[in-house]
């Protein structure tokens, strides 16, 4: 079970998955296309949504908790029940995954870091 705390809580159905050492939570404006400065320099922003994307990243985990994380968060799309600093309230969507980083400093006791981002889709 996932630990009452974290603010990740569940991604698609594991809910085994470890709190993250790092939890960076972004709300990003998406802007049409048409959007940009008129020739006066003001800004026609044109925002068509707002998108959540968190940065996570977990240190000094073991093999299997590495595993379990980057299997968790394999999949294109992923519903992942996260904490939502604007709602302040945990909330369910789906997201994409940005490409993962693992760095380890011995294979046989612990992986060093695992870190990447999820954007809602």
């Amino acid at each position: 079970m996932a630990d009452a705390n974290s603010p990740i809580q569940k991604v698609d159905n594991s809910t085994n998955i470890p709190t993250p050492s790092k939890y960076d939570w972004k709300l990003s404006d998406v802007s049409s296309a048409d959007s940009g400065r008129a020739e006066n320099g003001e800004m026609h922003k044109l925002r068509i949504a707002q998108k959540v994307h968190i940065e996570l990243e977990w240190q000094n985990i073991g093999d299997t908790e590495a595993q379990t994380i980057l299997i968790a968060f394999q999949p294109e799309y992923i519903s992942v029940k996260y904490f939502d600093y604007k709602a302040m309230d945990y909330m369910t969507k789906t997201f994409y995954v940005g490409d993962r980083s693992v760095s380890s400093y011995s294979r046989v006791k612990k992986i060093g870091t695992i870190s990447f981002n999820i954007i809602e889709r």
